[in-house]
């Protein structure tokens, strides 16, 4: 559910990310079902000591060189890019798994999504971790992952199942299943769980997900609930620690941005969810646009927040509690 080939500034960001020092590099690793590729970003010059590694993943129908912003149209995720050159951030964008309708995408836990490929992505993802902290630099204390829509869901379940390999993680557009086929989480994270009310695609309230009228993509529970599940899991109260609508940017912008916070600030667990009220089925982002085509078809988009700056102000301060 990435479907953004219709963007204006296009060669603006483009030019912005060629400018840009973080190298770029593709790899393989395999896997039972063959070989499977990720897009490696290293800032450069590489920073001393191990650094933090954020896992990125796409949407049903992406991919990794369309989320880094490589690809044509927006990609609000590759924020990303200048994050790693700003923070010596390592990055891994594996490729979906192409599914029974041909589109790549990912294994989430809703047990109900027709067209899912049926591999084994959580051991894709433990392998590219284990490969990156071996040979990378990576620091296992400091991995963390954001994903959006499929791919955001499939982050949900990286969170449940292996969530000790995990320092915090952050969903847009997505939602928990409601018929999971997943393990269910039991170790407490940190989470951003970004999603509008608007989304035409994942409703914010819970229910089935769907796609100009296709409605084989299973079922979900509220994006509120979603939150709360990991608010309880976190052991954190459910009175939030914090509620604020985010500065309005943009007077035609007709969303607005609430950031509700529970569990104090600082290494301390704690769960947010930013809710874009009008929003629709993208990332929020002031500085990668998307077009006209795209907001008439999938909703509007806020300009209030960067969503990939909102995840690393969390997971700067996550970091694992032990390592087996």
């Amino acid at each position: 559910m990435d479907w953004k080939g219709w963007c204006c500034g296009c060669a603006a960001a483009l030019n912005a990310l060629s400018a840009m020092a973080a190298e770029v590099e593709p790899a393989t690793i395999s896997r039972p079902e063959g070989a499977r590729s990720y897009l490696r970003v290293t800032p450069q010059p590489l920073p001393a000591g191990k650094r933090p590694l954020v896992i990125l993943l796409h949407g049903h129908g992406g991919s990794a060189r369309q989320l880094l912003g490589l690809g044509t149209g927006a990609a609000p995720l590759s924020e990303w890019m200048a994050i790693s050159d700003r923070e010596g951030v390592l990055l891994a964008a594996p490729d979906g798994a192409r599914g029974a309708d041909g589109k790549p995408g990912w294994r989430d836990c809703r047990a109900d999504a027709a067209g899912n490929p049926q591999t084994d992505d959580v051991g894709l993802i433990a392998a590219i971790i284990r490969r990156e902290v071996a040979e990378g630099g990576a620091d296992p204390y400091r991995v963390y992952a954001m994903g959006m829509s499929n791919g955001g869901m499939m982050v949900f379940r990286l969170a449940s199942e292996m969530g000790e390999q995990l320092a915090a993680f952050s969903t847009v557009g997505a939602a928990m299943a409601r018929h999971t086929g997943c393990v269910a989480p039991s170790r407490p994270l940190s989470a951003l769980i970004i999603a509008g009310t608007a989304d035409p695609v994942v409703p914010y309230a819970g229910g089935e997900v769907s796609l100009f009228g296709v409605k084989a993509r299973g079922e979900v529970i509220g994006v509120a609930d979603s939150a709360a599940f990991w608010r309880r899991l976190d052991g954190l109260a459910d009175i939030p620690h914090a509620s604020v609508q985010l500065a309005h940017r943009i007077p035609g912008d007709p969303t607005r941005a609430t950031l509700t916070q529970w569990g104090g600030d600082g290494a301390a667990r704690r769960v947010q969810l930013l809710t874009i009220s009008g929003g629709g089925h993208v990332e929020p982002s002031a500085a990668h646009r998307v077009g006209a085509l795209y907001t008439h078809v999938l909703g509007h988009q806020s300009h209030d927040a960067e969503a990939a700056e909102l995840a690393w102000k969390l997971f700067q301060s996550q970091r694992r509690l032990d390592v087996r």
